[in-house]
């Protein structure tokens, strides 16, 4: 795991003017980002690489994204133990929390904390994606199997090694085999 390189990053912060905010973007400036800070709704087009936002005072509109969706690293400002106020951030795709009264020192670790929060949930949702399409392409495996077992006259434990060796020798997956065999109008294609 690396630590990421956040010079020239964009980062908006979503919070009321206060010293505390003040402090928090001159260490942002200092880490190389360029900070925009202010205390209405982020809209949907918004240019940023990292939110910072205020969960004790935040609400349901504040960030332009469904639940859990969260387009950039989410950094949470809370001075608040409530729970509502945790799960709200949370809600908003929250990879880390600095706590209120803002410490300088605590910008960097969030920020890094909150990338690779954000990047694991990228790469769980694309792995989720390919995996469930997968998953809807095995009727086509099965299908597939079944076509190769009717033209070479073996039985589908057969049909299915023979897929699978093809579907390797060719570096593919089983599915795209499968997808081959039936586009082929149901005949293996010959391995070489």
């Amino acid at each position: 795991m690396s630590t990421p390189n956040f010079v020239g990053l964009r980062a908006v912060i979503l919070h009321r003017p206060d010293a505390g905010v003040e402090r928090l973007a001159r260490q942002l400036h200092l880490l190389g980002l360029a900070v925009e800070q202010r205390w209405e709704p982020l809209s949907p087009d918004a240019a940023c690489d990292i939110v910072l936002v205020d969960a004790d005072q935040g609400w349901n509109g504040l960030l332009p994204w469904p639940a859990g969706a969260a387009p950039v690293p989410v950094v949470a400002l809370l001075g608040s133990e409530a729970p509502g106020r945790i799960a709200w951030a949370i809600e908003q795709g929250a990879g880390a929390i600095i706590a209120k009264p803002i410490a300088p020192a605590a910008a960097y670790p969030a920020l890094v904390l909150a990338h690779h929060v954000f990047e694991d949930r990228r790469l769980a949702r694309e792995r989720i994606e390919a995996l469930t399409a997968r998953l809807k392409l095995r009727g086509a495996v099965l299908r597939a199997v079944e076509a190769v077992a009717l033209s070479t006259g073996t039985d589908e434990e057969a049909a299915y090694h023979r897929l699978r060796r093809f579907a390797m020798q060719r570096r593919m997956t089983l599915e795209q085999a499968a997808a081959a065999v039936l586009a082929r109008g149901h005949a293996l294609p010959e391995a070489g």
